[in-house]
């Protein structure tokens, strides 16, 4: 897929990091052509977490290499060299391209080839500017810090390759990653986190904590959920339909598959198509019998119009020697055979997976008249949507080609759109609390006028009418937010939800999207107070995401040592020995606490003691309750936290009351 680039505005509202990692950018590339000075550089952006820069070069770029470029990097740094901006005409701006002047440290006697084909990409009346610290010259809008001695520390991590433009068709470049702030203790910080990212691996925990798991034969990006794995989405579920259900929410269940046409009026198609798995077709039976009848007519005009035909030609030529009558009705049978294979061709339905649950939902308000009583309408359901990631881009839980989505659509006025948008965040900042989610961010994504039409719906003025409305919510309720230009969905603004885990690990885990027109696609209604029709506003929300990003998440979050409400395996009751009194005890235990509901389990073998604590940690087991013949006697039990360690001897009716009302206030 070709990568977007980005507007000057965009550029312009580059944070004071981005403009750090964008600089140490160009003293990469500086670094890399005073040891390569053959090099030719495409693009050196700032992305999430550092930066990179393509590059076109003879010699293989690998980690060996790295620790030679970092101390050509850190002479440029020392030298403390001024980034200089100059604009210059389209025409300049090609010559010096033309000249090898770009993407380096002098006049080469190449062209300096990518440079060229980014500056006649360069859209018509668009500023063009260079920038040039000391010998390095480069095309780029900026921004950047003042001088190369701003970046106080940095490191590069991985090479990687990259098509030109990320076209397959265009050339293969190696791909030079690296990181900077603005000194070494954010970087080495940064770098302790990694580390302990790697050890919160969902990848890794999923598989050792059988959470889930992929098969080649059910195919890539389609996750199995293994027993365990199942616990924690029911659990979600059970949060997420408690939760709705007290602010007013009615649930709804869709197929997994829908006719073509339902996505071409919601318009994903044909736009969203690139994300959808391919169409299957087949005839319905009805469509089959008229397909029969409709071959057979064609075979009787067939027979009609070689009998019109010469035997001598080849084809349906008619016979020279025809007259005027018979010509006329050779030529009505042949545009009677056209009309017939064209029936046939445009018999057959199309149907797709869903990639999304709205235009289901849309129907499901259409199914009935509606009312403006009936509003606001709130419609929720965990549909399963399947959308054709490319393979390079799926990544565990994180990118899936199947998921299952913790969605609903909202439908109301205008008047009551404050309160419900502000009812969603207000849902997101519960959920906030109890997954001891501290720090997050609300992304609030509008469009681009300059786009209308093509990138996004062509209404201006519901455009900004909604992008004031959301804009309003979010300044009045105090939420933490940024406001990123043309980023919006294609039928409203958008709200994308980052969370950062406990050790400082930042997601996008849902969104928020408001749609003032694929209602009216639909011919969604309500009768209002004057009798008169109009049409809703609608608000899509999934403030859990979907399951599998979301696990993904929260298993990184607590490195798999989930709350005792989340836990696959809340209890496990750990017997000193086997005499058959004992056991009883506690499997009498382990009885009292499923007929709560509580997840218990029983280690009866005859592991000693010790294996069989070992083994409960190893399982990340969160309540381990160990009975001796000392608390069958005195009808206590022994309580071990994972993690936590031996909490003493209590009263085991006082521990099952206090873990069953653990589970049910869902305590972190």
């Amino acid at each position: 897929m070709a990568e977007e680039r980005k507007t000057l505005e965009q550029r312009n509202q580059m944070t004071d990091i981005e403009r750090l990692r964008h600089s140490a950018a160009h003293v990469l590339a500086t670094a890399i052509l005073r040891i390569w000075p053959d090099a030719q550089f495409a693009a050196g952006p700032a992305v999430e977490n550092g930066f990179y820069y393509d590059v076109d070069l003879a010699h293989r770029i690998t980690p060996e290499d790295f620790e030679k470029i970092e101390a050509e990097m850190k002479k440029v740094t020392k030298e403390n060299q001024v980034f200089e901006r100059v604009v210059v005409s389209r025409a300049e701006a090609l010559e010096l391209a033309h000249k090898g002047r770009l993407g380096a440290l002098g006049e080469r006697p190449v062209p300096s080839k990518f440079k060229v084909d980014i500056v006649e990409h360069i859209p018509e009346g668009e500023e063009i500017s260079i920038y040039q610290n000391n010998g390095f010259m480069d095309l780029c809008a900026g921004p950047h810090v003042m001088r190369t001695g701003n970046i106080g520390a940095f490191k590069l991590t991985h090479v990687a390759s990259a098509y030109y433009k990320g076209d397959e068709k265009n050339p293969q470049l190696q791909r030079i990653y690296g990181t900077a702030f603005k000194n070494k203790t954010e970087m080495d910080a940064y770098f302790t986190m990694l580390e302990e990212a790697k050890k919160r691996d969902h990848r890794k925990l999923g598989k050792e904590m059988e959470l889930f798991c992929f098969d080649d034969d059910v195919g890539p990006g389609l996750p199995l959920w293994l027993p365990n794995g199942t616990v924690l989405i029911e659990e979600l579920e059970k949060l997420a339909k408690e939760t709705e259900f007290a602010a007013g929410y009615d649930r709804v269940r869709t197929p997994h598959i829908a006719r073509e046409n339902m996505y071409l009026t919601s318009g994903h198609l044909p736009y969203y198509a690139e994300s959808m798995f391919p169409p299957m077709e087949f005839l319905e039976e009805d469509e089959e019998k008229v397909k029969q009848q409709l071959q057979t007519k064609l075979v009787g005009v067939t027979e009609q119009i070689n009998a019109l035909c010469s035997p001598m030609t080849l084809g349906f030529v008619p016979s020279s020697d025809l007259p005027k009558e018979k010509f006329d009705e050779y030529n009505a049978l042949t545009a009677e055979s056209a009309e017939i294979q064209q029936k046939i061709e445009g018999l057959g339905q199309r149907y797709y997976l869903k990639a999304m649950n709205c235009p289901h939902h849309h129907k499901i308000f259409a199914a009935v008249p509606r009312s403006y009583r009936d509003l606001p309408l709130r419609l929720a359901e965990y549909g399963t949507c399947y959308r054709y990631e490319q393979s390079g881009e799926l990544f565990g839980l994180m990118r899936v080609r199947s998921m299952q989505m913790n969605d609903a659509h909202m439908y109301c006025t205008e008047e009551q759109f404050e309160a419900e948008f502000n009812g969603v965040n207000e849902m997101y900042l519960k959920y906030f609390k109890i997954f001891g989610i501290d720090k997050y961010l609300m992304r609030f994504s509008t469009h681009d006028p300059a786009k209308l039409g093509q990138k996004f719906v062509d209404q201006p003025e519901l455009w900004k009418k909604t992008e004031d409305m959301v804009r309003n919510v979010l300044i009045r309720s105090g939420i933490n937010f940024v406001e990123v230009p043309n980023e919006a969905a294609f039928y409203g603004p958008k709200i994308d939800v980052q969370v950062w885990s406990a050790i400082g690990r930042e997601f996008t885990i849902a969104t928020n999207q408001v749609d003032f027109a694929v209602p009216a696609r639909f011919g969604l209604v309500y009768k209002d107070r004057d009798n008169t029709e109009k049409t809703p506003l609608c608000i899509h929300r999934a403030p859990l995401g979907t399951h599998e990003r979301f696990i993904g998440f929260l298993i990184e979050h607590y490195a798999g040592n989930f709350p005792l409400w989340l836990s696959p395996v809340q209890v496990r009751v750990l017997p000193l020995g086997d005499e058959e009194p004992l056991v009883a005890y506690a499997r009498g235990i382990q009885a009292e606490l499923r007929a709560e509901g509580i997840r218990a389990e029983i280690d009866a073998t005859n592991n000693n003691i010790k294996g069989k604590v070992l083994q409960a940690e190893t399982a990340k087991v969160h309540t381990m309750l160990v009975v001796g013949n000392r608390d069958l006697e005195a009808g206590n039990v022994s309580v071990r936290i994972h993690g936590k360690g031996n909490l003493g001897a209590k009263p085991r009716a006082e521990v099952i009351a206090d873990i069953i009302q653990a589970v049910k206030e869902r305590r972190a």
